[in-house]
């Protein structure tokens, strides 16, 4: 049987649909979210470490400045053009920001152990 959404239904679903977040598309040999400027992260980034680095972590602008910073002073890693850091740090206080969850959701009670 066939059902047709009534124009009520359809403005209480639409906003959601449209609100609902997309999933970032990710390269599967960085396991970077390809945005503006990810082949750049991907290219310095790698040089020294797994790009799982990266991915694992979760801060705003200024602490991956800080990150930056810390690397260069205790790890070699070379200055960088002022445009070149801009973009570097605006695509990973976009994409990997931080969230408000910071731990996974707590297991179902029928999923702990016994």
């Amino acid at each position: 049987m066939q059902r047709k959404i009534s124009l009520f239904m359809l403005r209480l679903i639409l906003p959601a649909l449209l609100a609902a977040p997309v999933a970032a598309e990710v390269d599967k040999s960085t396991g970077l979210i390809k945005a503006d400027n990810w082949e750049l992260i991907a290219r310095h980034c790698s040089a020294c470490h797994s790009l799982q680095l990266v991915t694992a972590n979760r801060f705003d602008r200024e602490t991956w400045l800080e990150t930056i910073r810390w690397m260069q002073k205790t790890q070699k890693l070379w200055q960088f053009e002022p445009a070149v850091e801009d973009k570097i740090l605006t695509y990973l206080a976009t994409n990997y920001a931080p969230t408000t969850q910071v731990r996974r959701p707590a297991l179902a009670p029928h999923l702990m152990p016994q």
